[in-house]
């Protein structure tokens, strides 16, 4: 739709209600920017005509309630203006360059970056859901009020989600409980966190809602008169030692409530039966001043404190925690902080966005705000998949969080049950890639080793030390998980190119010809024709099972014209089979059916996408492999194979208590690892297990069930499958 040629702003008379309300609310931004807000409006109200909302409302009131919200918090007026207009590109005829035009470049990219991804087809719900939140999350990070427009709207559709049918509003308050409630707690926006909690509860789980909430306001009336005397006392010893101070009694809210009900096993009870104050002072000397008055009034609960104003927690909320033991036998939480402090822990990085503050420095919630946003904007650009992203995301807004101290004495946050090995990762990719130890608290540890506030951590590295596939089982961090896997798709990639080159070697020896043998142009036409950019995407697809060497073999011999130009090979020379070693990662793997085991006669079958699985040659389902066999591989162990490989053994013994343990340290004295034991049969004489365990080649495995049948527990001990 064209540019709107502009008008005067429409006179306050006719202004609805709603609208006159905004007008108050962004009455601390200059006349001329109040003016453009009003313009948006009229923009807006135009764009939207005709559309309403499920409970019948003109749909304008949605947007402009969404910029009421935000000027709340005293945004500027490129937030409340890309506010009022943030679904029009999405659901109505405005264009963008319409809206640059009227409004500019910064309203129109806050807009874009808010608008949703319906257009665009997906193969699932879970596909379209987590791609509309990646970009989401990608715009926020080039710009974070993208993120308070999003919540903001959030917001308000969960005040009214009476209009929606249950199924929706079940998925909606889901939605905002697992991530709106989350990054808004991420970003320090504790007041918008709370009330989107207590919505997303209210809808998801009514009944539970209000159960709970009718017993706190029970639980109020019956000890009023208790917190009225906590409030007096504590104002009281504030005032005695001259420090000016605002008392406030907290109350935990019904979803604060539920949520500790269910992960620390706690009674209402146990959780209601906590007086909860938070005291307001002018300066950070003050809060420690006000922390010694309090001790010295009731008797500090030991291991209690918490000092995040000398340690702040990860989106910048600064106070001190400490735990009293009260008059009436029960605790007294205590917050302390200053009024910045506590305009911060509301409004979290929103708090730096207020116009007057515009042009001056970043908060520590922003500062930290932004440190996030461009960890996601790496961990995005090394991760393919949307869904992997948003399980990424999800791990980083784990709410609960350990501080530890680097060797130099800087402080870094990681969620709670993060390892060594996601501490390596968060000083630096590079550390986390040569990792092999780490000194904690000047202790050596593994690297699996999860980490406890205030703890020392030292990372010992070595250049020759590199990732392990397994380190994905334990590390919790996004950034940790990232690293990893972009490593390991790395080390497939340069092993698929080796792997497929000696495949496509072998392939045209048996053509009586080489690689090297191809001519340069003729090698260049195959791959413009295949749509290929270079030789090692070739040779990777081939190691992968995408291509067939013999195939790719003859058509270069047939480009290359000569006596095969017909496409019928020359002479058959005697090709070697393709040795392994069995490192080959990522394109090569062990049939579950069979174990092959070094030592064993082998064959390679190309699966499409999984590269060569090796079966034993007497596999049973070998049968079956060797109608396609262009996709059969001659492959054979190399001479200096290597590793620990998967066995499974049936045995059969005598059943009486000890026959499992008895049968178990032979396999252990016999330095073989025991993976998995499941009974296969058992009845009152006899029994049947089948142990999965892991061995270095068929000797190893030999020596294993000669210790197992010498223990005289044993009547078959036997390879499995035979």
């Amino acid at each position: 739709m064209p540019a709107a040629t502009p008008s005067p702003v429409v006179e306050p008379s006719v202004l609805p209600p709603y609208v006159l309300a905004l007008k108050e609310r962004v009455a601390y931004l200059p006349e001329a920017q109040v003016a453009r807000v009003l313009r948006a409006y009229e923009v807006g109200a135009h764009a939207h005509a005709g559309q309403a909302r499920k409970s019948g409302e003109p749909y304008i009131t949605h947007p402009v309630a969404v910029a009421g919200i935000l000027a709340e918090l005293g945004l500027d007026a490129e937030t409340i203006i890309a506010a009022i207009l943030h679904d029009t590109l999405e659901d109505t005829a405005l264009s963008r360059e319409a809206l640059a035009g009227e409004f500019g470049e910064v309203v129109a990219d806050l807009v874009d970056g808010v608008t949703k991804l319906d257009k665009m087809r997906f193969s699932s719900r879970q596909e379209a859901d987590a791609e509309s939140f990646r970009k989401m999350l990608l715009a926020m990070a080039r710009d974070i009020r993208v993120i308070l427009i999003k919540l903001a709207d959030r917001l308000h559709n969960m005040r009214t989600l009476g209009a929606k049918d249950n199924s929706s509003r079940r998925r909606i308050a889901r939605e905002t409980l697992e991530i709106y409630a989350p990054i808004a707690q991420r970003l320090g926006m504790n007041k918008f966190k709370a009330e989107l909690q207590d919505l997303g509860f209210r809808s998801l789980y009514p009944d539970r809602y209000r159960v709970i909430s009718e017993r706190i306001r029970a639980a109020l009336g019956n000890r009023r008169e208790a917190m009225a005397k906590i409030e007096t006392a504590l104002s009281a010893r504030l005032a005695a030692d001259h420090l000016p101070a605002r008392v406030v009694g907290r109350i935990k809210s019904p979803w604060s409530i539920y949520s500790k009900m269910r992960s620390e096993h706690k009674s209402f009870a146990q959780l209601m039966d906590v007086y909860g104050f938070r005291v307001v002072v002018d300066s950070a000397v003050s809060c420690y001043m006000a922390l010694g008055a309090v001790h010295a009034l009731y008797k500090p609960v030991d291991r209690r404190f918490k000092d995040f104003i000398a340690i702040p927690k990860a989106n910048g909320y600064q106070s001190l925690h400490t735990v009293l033991l009260g008059p009436f036998g029960a605790p007294i939480e205590v917050q302390i902080r200053t009024a910045e402090m506590d305009s911060v822990a509301e409004r979290g990085v929103a708090a730096h966005w207020a116009y007057k503050t515009d042009s001056g420095p970043a908060n520590s919630a922003q500062a930290r705000a932004r440190e996030w946003l461009s960890s996601l904007a790496d961990s995005q650009a090394n991760t393919a998949s949307s869904a992997e992203f948003i399980e990424n995301v999800k791990i980083d807004l784990f709410p609960d969080e350990v501080y530890l101290f680097t060797p130099r004495g800087d402080i870094l946050s990681l969620p709670r049950n993060a390892t060594a090995l996601d501490f390596a990762y968060a000083v630096h990719t590079d550390v986390g890639d040569h990792a092999v130890a780490a000194r904690v608290d000047k202790k050596l540890l593994p690297l699996r080793t999860r980490l406890e506030s205030g703890q020392l951590v030292e990372i010992i590295t070595a250049p020759s030390a590199v990732p392990n596939p397994a380190w994905l089982e334990f590390v919790v961090t996004g950034k940790a998980r990232t690293a990893i896997r972009q490593y390991l798709k790395h080390l497939q990639h340069e092993d698929a190119v080796d792997f497929g080159h000696r495949m496509l070697d072998r392939a045209l020896d048996t053509l009586g010809t080489n690689l090297d043998a191809i001519p340069p142009a003729v090698l260049d036409r195959f791959l413009e024709e295949s749509k290929l950019r270079r030789l090692e995407e070739l040779l990777s697809d081939i190691a992968l099972g995408n291509r067939m060497p013999d195939q790719v073999a003859r058509q270069l011999v047939a480009s290359r014209g000569g006596d095969a130009a017909a496409g019928l090979p020359a002479v058959p020379h005697a090709s070697e089979k393709i040795r392994i070693t069995g490192a080959e990662r990522g394109v090569l793997s062990f049939g579950n059916c069979c174990h092959p085991l070094p030592g064993d006669e082998i064959i390679g079958y190309l699966s499409s996408g999984k590269g060569i699985v090796v079966h034993r040659v007497e596999c049973p389902n070998v049968v079956e492999l060797r109608k396609s066999p262009e996709r059969c591989v001659a492959i054979e162990w190399g001479r200096e194979v290597q590793g620990d490989y998967r066995a499974e053994l049936r045995i059969e013994v005598i059943n009486r208590p000890g026959v499992l343990a008895t049968v178990a340290a032979a396999i252990a004295a016999a330095d073989s690892n025991i993976e998995n034991v499941e009974y296969v049969e058992r009845d009152a004489a006899a029994a049947t297990m089948l142990f999965t365990m892991e061995v270095k080649n068929r000797k190893h495995l030999a020596d294993v069930i000669r210790r197992v049948r010498r223990t005289g527990v044993v009547s078959g001990a036997y390879r499995y499958p035979i």
